[in-house]
């Protein structure tokens, strides 16, 4: 068994196993994602929270992927080592459990105080900071104005610079389109949530339609529940700001949901401090349809999967989809003023990256039998979509058990039995890929009346 101290060039000293610590002695893996990574001409393996609680990475010998599965808590080093074999010591597996435990990637006394900060800070503001639209801008704005200018100016720069894509976008998306504006503010949209360079044309497609509709009063964004513990709909109870502005939370829409659900629809409200479904939207709504700096008031929601219990939460402990579409509809018909559904919604994820021996991109025959599989079953899932026909999704999705890994069933079918459309209608559908084909995502921009 080859050693796990592969640290990169200047990283500090790796943290010393305890020999005293339970939770060391029978280490309990979070969940974590690994990744290939060059550590001085060797290929090693990078092992990250896939939570995003933690912002530390171990750097490890790929060997060690057998080892992982064992760590669950039920067996000490020793029985590791002993069910392993093939050369392995407690002296190679120590180190690793320190590094692990040093980064909070196992449960212990450092995972707690972690998430116990991270929720402190949460719960410590009303207001939710960007994260992901803080960075594009960012990068934007030390494009545009180069690094040697001022945060202030850097960051002046790139709001600037993102209005301006954002109007470039849409004049690109609507330019040979019949209808380039609605003619009513819509029931609900479905838009996606890839990051701006690959989900650009998407996004325009819906908001750059809405620039001329009246207002809403509101603005639910259902979202998807890429990181977090929920296990079923989870709300959140803040306002979220972003480089354009701030949108003010819908207080009296939450306070009506909390009172016909109970506390348990907010109990994993920290599962939206990284989330980006739900805060991708939040510039496109600040840019086409807010007034003076004043935007709709927004209520952001995390939507599981129906069609791994059929609606229920995933452990029968969280809130399940029904009782929420109830509520939200009629908590919704209770307040005056014009509501937006937005569901935040990516279709297929597919290619090496996910898993699939097949990469996307190339000529050859099969790789174009394995694009043409994906983009049909696309077109039957959008159909029923289409066609408002949500139970028919759900139950396609659970026999066929996803096959091209949708990730956002849930918000889908909580907008459309939310509003039950006598009108839905594709606007535009896209897959982007990288030049490998390791990776490709599909999404639409879709309306309902």
């Amino acid at each position: 068994m080859s050693s796990i101290n592969l640290p990169p060039e200047g990283a500090q000293p790796a943290a010393p196993f305890d020999p005293n610590a339970p939770h060391q002695q029978k280490p309990k893996l979070r969940a974590v994602r690994g990744f290939p990574v060059n550590v001085g001409g060797q290929q090693a393996m990078g092992l990250a929270d896939a939570k995003q609680v933690s912002d530390r990475m171990v750097v490890t010998a790929p060997a060690f992927q057998v080892v992982l599965p064992l760590m669950d808590g039920t067996r000490t080093i020793d029985e590791i080592v002993a069910q392993v074999g093939r050369g392995l010591a407690r002296e190679h597996v120590e180190p690793l459990v320190a590094q692990l435990d040093d980064a909070g990637l196992i449960f212990g006394p450092k995972f707690d105080a972690m998430i116990a900060a991270l929720r402190a800070e949460f719960d410590g503001s009303d207001t939710l900071p960007p994260a992901a639209t803080a960075q594009f801008v960012e990068a934007l704005g030390a494009s545009e104005a180069g690094q040697e200018a001022t945060p202030q100016d850097r960051e002046k720069a790139g709001v600037r610079k993102l209005k301006e894509l954002f109007d470039t976008w849409i004049a690109k998306s609507l330019e040979n389109v019949d209808n380039p504006s609605f003619d009513a503010l819509p029931k609900a949209v479905i838009a996606p949530h890839l990051d701006y360079p690959r989900g650009w044309l998407n996004y325009a497609a819906v908001y750059g339609r809405m620039r001329v509709v009246d207002r809403p009063d509101r603005i639910v964004i259902l979202g998807t529940n890429h990181f977090g513990e929920g296990t079923g709909v989870v709300a959140c109870n803040k306002s979220y700001q972003t480089p354009l502005g701030t949108c003010e939370l819908d207080r009296e829409l939450l306070d009506r949901l909390v009172g016909a659900l109970g506390e348990g629809l907010v109990a994993n409200r920290y599962d939206h401090e990284r989330e980006h479904s739900i805060e991708l939207h939040l510039p496109w709504i600040q840019h086409c349809m807010g007034e003076g700096g004043v935007f709709p008031k927004v209520l952001g929601v995390l939507v599981h999967d129906p069609a791994v219990n059929n609606g229920e939460s995933y452990d029968g402990r969280g809130v399940a989809l029904m009782p929420f579409v109830e509520a939200l509809r009629g908590a919704i018909a209770s307040l005056p003023g014009k509501t937006l559904i937005v569901a935040s919604a990516d279709l297929s994820h597919v290619g090496p990256a996910f898993g699939d021996p097949q990469a996307m991109a190339g000529d050859t025959p099969e790789v174009g039998a394995a694009r043409n599989k994906v983009f049909q079953h696309d077109r039957e899932m959008l159909d029923l979509v289409r066609n408002n026909k949500p139970d028919e999704l759900v139950a396609a999705m659970a026999w066929q058990q996803n096959p091209t890994r949708w990730c956002s069933t849930g918000n889908i079918v909580a907008a459309l039995k939310l509003v039950n459309p006598d009108d839905v209608e594709i606007l535009n559908y896209a897959a982007a890929m990288d030049e490998q084909g390791n990776a490709m995502v599909s999404s639409a921009a879709v309306v309902m009346n």
